[in-house]
């Protein structure tokens, strides 16, 4: 399979039309796969909760657009960001398994190469955290 813009296109076309402002184009042939390897095309305004895999570490790879990066620690406190764009030569980031994080989308049209281990195993609701504000 090529990754163009045709595909990155139609991923954002549906990240668009999705009330979630995101939209998975997996690469892996099943949810048992060893490495959950995907194209996650994400729009300005998608939320996604402060998080952690407690199992495995994950990465991103900005093909195109930008995001932020946040790490928190165990006390809610922001720890870090990471601005991830190509145009200024980040390409991405290498998160550690239990890292609580998230992420800003900055642009449209932003899509990321994303790979964790698997099998996928959704969020539970200890993994998930309220940060401070």
């Amino acid at each position: 399979m090529l990754i163009n813009d045709q595909l990155l296109n139609t991923v954002t076309g549906q990240a668009k039309a999705s009330s979630r402002l995101r939209m998975n184009f997996n690469l892996h042939d099943s949810l048992d796969a060893k490495a959950q390897r995907l194209l996650n095309a994400l729009e300005p305004g998608t939320v996604l909760p402060v998080h952690r895999h407690r199992e495995t570490a994950e990465t991103y790879i900005v093909l195109r657009g930008s995001i932020k990066v946040l790490f928190y620690n165990d006390d809610k406190v922001l720890t870090a960001e990471f601005l991830i764009d190509p145009n200024e030569k980040e390409y991405g980031i290498h998160i550690p398994s239990g890292q609580w994080h998230t992420l800003e989308v900055l642009e449209s049209g932003t899509v990321i190469f994303e790979v964790k281990d698997g099998p996928y195993a959704p969020l539970q609701p200890e993994d998930i955290l309220e940060p401070k504000t």
